[in-house]
């Protein structure tokens, strides 16, 4: 139906803005990061697999790929006939391409990262809820949703894995303050419990890039900078402030250049790359590659100190 480009997207990076695709189903409004999208398509006959999750409806192979489809509205709790007016919205993220069903898609929006907000926990169904954020987007309310934490769930062989850590066998423990930005409070946690496995037990977890920056920014100036803050880990997609501009931010300010920063995000491609190249990233890697996370942090800590 609609390819959906992404070379134009953002030119200008560490803006703190993001484009957002939003839209319906059972005619509420939702929406996902542009940049996570590759194409819209009408909905096509999809071939069931058995044991999957309720949710998955089955796989399809449009242009030789097979893809797995998974049916949103039945995950959201929306019981509603499919029709063939249903899209399918094909995703591009943690090396995985997904489609996920949807009713209606609206539009386009560019808004910044500061028009959204953490959801209350009544609307974001507490520490286990499926909203990221709620977007202002015109007159509208647009509720995000964290495909990363959906995906975890219906799949949780393609999420951080703590196996991955254990394969390193013993490893030391490291008192290194290490801050984290991740918003989304079911990988923050996995983050959080495989560094720790891993040795790093001094870690101080954000849940945006404009907490992290505001509490750099509130560091004495009398103490030593790497005994306050020996790396910065930060995913890319975040209300507030994203990951691009709290890049640009620390790599700009002479006081603070010297950190170690990793983007740890599920949307590294090529272009990403280019951009947090542009913007100082010391490292970029995908999510859920934790064991490679560690092996850059063991890196990056050991060159520095």
């Amino acid at each position: 139906m609609a390819e959906v480009h992404n070379n134009g997207i953002l030119l200008e990076s560490g803006t703190n803005e993001i484009e957002i695709m939003e839209f319906t189903i059972d005619d509420n409004l939702y929406g996902i990061n542009v940049a996570k999208v590759r194409e819209i398509i009408l909905s096509a006959p999809v071939k069931s697999m058995p044991h999957a999750h309720p949710a998955v409806e089955g796989i399809f192979k449009p242009r030789d790929t097979v893809i797995t489809v998974v049916d949103l509205p039945k995950y959201l709790g929306v019981e509603q006939e499919k029709t063939p007016k249903d899209l399918f919205i094909i995703t591009n993220f943690n090396k995985m391409f997904i489609a996920f069903r949807v009713h209606t898609v609206v539009g386009i929006n560019r808004i910044s990262w500061t028009d959204i907000h953490k959801p209350d926990k009544t609307v974001s169904g507490g520490s286990e809820g499926v909203a990221t954020g709620i977007a202002q987007c015109g007159t509208d309310l647009v509720t995000i949703l964290d495909f990363e934490r959906i995906v975890a769930e219906i799949a949780p062989e393609t999420t951080i894995q703590a196996a991955e850590i254990d394969k390193m066998g013993p490893r030391g423990r490291s008192d290194a303050p290490i801050w984290i930005a991740e918003d989304s409070i079911l990988l923050s946690k996995m983050i959080e419990d495989c560094l720790h496995k891993a040795g790093y037990m001094n870690l101080h977890m954000f849940s945006n890039g404009q907490e992290l920056w505001d509490s750099l920014n509130a560091l004495p100036k009398d103490r030593r900078l790497f005994d306050q803050v020996a790396l910065i880990i930060t995913d890319i997609e975040m209300p507030q402030m994203d990951g691009h501009r709290l890049t640009k931010l620390v790599k700009s300010d002479p006081r603070f250049q010297p950190i170690p920063l990793i983007i740890f995000s599920s949307l590294i491609s090529e272009e990403m790359r280019i951009k947090g190249r542009q913007l100082g990233a010391d490292e970029q890697m995908s999510k859920p590659e934790i064991g490679h996370l560690v092996d850059v942090m063991d890196h990056l800590l050991g060159e520095k100190g």
